[in-house]
């Protein structure tokens, strides 16, 4: 299987095991499996945001959620310990699975061990790859998901939740972020969080 071929073959099986996921989301005038929406607007971001991005980046980018319906939420206690602890069993989880597509495909060990370091999210700060795939998630998160989060909380707890976003990401997603196409009154929030 050629480079390409195989690529293409990786993309199509995280969006095969996405489009199994029973929630659902409307965009457009269309339902979508929650997490084929959620992996299909990473990549999209992705190459907004670094057009050059790595074959492993893109492939984390894709699979940063796959399958992440079948550990709930509730499925750990609903505090800070319980949602640390679901969150480092989804990053597992989400590597184990994407591991899995790459050797079914044919990519070496090297290849796959850099996808799933990245799906894991290690060295933030550090890891240029890891700080970008982070960029990218705050910056999905803020285009397609910060309004609806926002009319369900106070602004306090919103500009908390901007602060701490803001804090994971480097300059060029911060600088990324303040040029979204959001309302005024989300801008006017990211703004009082941050400048």
């Amino acid at each position: 299987m050629t480079g390409n071929l195989r690529f293409v073959k990786a993309i199509h099986l995280i969006d095969l095991e996405n489009s199994k996921d029973p929630n659902t989301e409307a965009f457009n005038g269309f339902e979508y499996p929650k997490e084929l929406l959620y992996s299909q607007r990473m990549t999209e971001k992705l190459i907004e945001f670094d057009n050059n991005a790595s074959e492993e980046l893109q492939l984390a980018a894709r699979a940063q959620h796959i399958c992440r319906w079948e550990i709930p939420r509730n499925s750990y206690p609903m505090d800070r310990v319980g949602y640390l602890k679901w969150r480092e069993e989804l990053k597992k989880m989400h590597a184990l699975k994407a591991s899995e597509i790459l050797k079914e495909v044919g990519y070496d060990n090297d290849f796959i061990n850099r996808v799933t370091f990245l799906i894991q999210k290690k060295l933030l700060k550090k890891d240029e790859g890891t700080q970008k795939l982070e960029d990218v998630i705050c910056l999905v998160f803020l285009h397609y998901y910060f309004e609806d989060f926002a009319v369900k909380h106070e602004d306090e707890k919103v500009i908390d939740i901007i602060q701490k976003t803001w804090k994971k990401m480097s300059a060029d997603g911060q600088a990324a972020a303040l040029n979204l196409k959001l309302s005024g009154k989300s801008l006017s929030l990211i703004k009082k969080a941050v400048l």
